[in-house]
């Protein structure tokens, strides 16, 4: 019988170990990549529709109105006025021309948008919702639609930066002043006399309306 030797039969057992060890169908482990994970929801980006959905409460916006002021039968008193919606009620700021230098002025929201009757009256009487006595803000009870008195320069020029306490804008409450009147009076409000303040004639009357949007 006869023998191998045993170089060759080692040599035999090199050879069967290196076949073994060799990659398969010509891939290398190690040059390729490892298989990404899948990607789950909370990677996947946002899409326009998750934009439109998600609200952004840094736009929120704010109510705001105008009014312009009509002159009365006989009066010259005009003016143009922007209401806007604050904390605890509404800010008035505008100017009210045409009226006696150094005068003042009651100067009121009435309860009906209607400055048809040449005298002013069919505006009603002050916006009073809460059926509260005539008064002062920051002096006890008032109406919704009071505010303090405007003043006319030596131009005759009133420049009016006040508030209504209590008053909401488009908001379809009780309170709510959009589609009301506002009245420039004739005489000053004396903050007592009831249920007007004695604050005499109509001057002029503009209705409180939407304010238009910008393009």
């Amino acid at each position: 019988m006869r023998t191998i030797p045993m170089t060759l039969l080692a040599a035999s057992l090199a050879l069967g170990l290196a076949a073994c060890g060799a990659p398969q169908d010509g891939v290398d482990d190690a040059a390729t990549p490892p298989t990404a994970p899948a990607p789950t929801a909370a990677d996947a980006p946002a899409t326009p529709a998750d934009a439109a959905a998600a609200p952004d409460l840094t736009l929120a916006s704010t109510a705001q109105a105008v009014a312009t002021l009509a002159a009365t039968e006989g009066s010259s008193t005009t003016g143009e006025l922007a209401f806007q919606a604050i904390d605890g009620g509404v800010a008035i700021t505008g100017q009210v021309n045409g009226l006696e230098p150094g005068s003042e002025h009651g100067f009121h929201v009435h309860e009906v948008g209607d400055c048809s009757a040449p005298d002013g009256t069919s505006a009603g009487g002050h916006f009073n919702p809460m059926a509260t006595a005539h008064g002062r803000i920051g002096e006890g009870e008032h109406h919704v639609g009071d505010t303090d008195n405007i003043v006319a320069d030596d131009t005759g020029v009133a420049r009016v930066d006040t508030r209504l306490d209590g008053a909401t804008l488009g908001d379809g409450a009780a309170t709510d002043i959009l589609g009301r009147a506002v009245i420039v009076h004739a005489d000053a409000d004396d903050y007592a006399t009831q249920p007007t303040g004695n604050a005499g004639a109509r001057l002029a009357c503009g209705v409180i309306e939407q304010q238009a949007a910008r393009m």
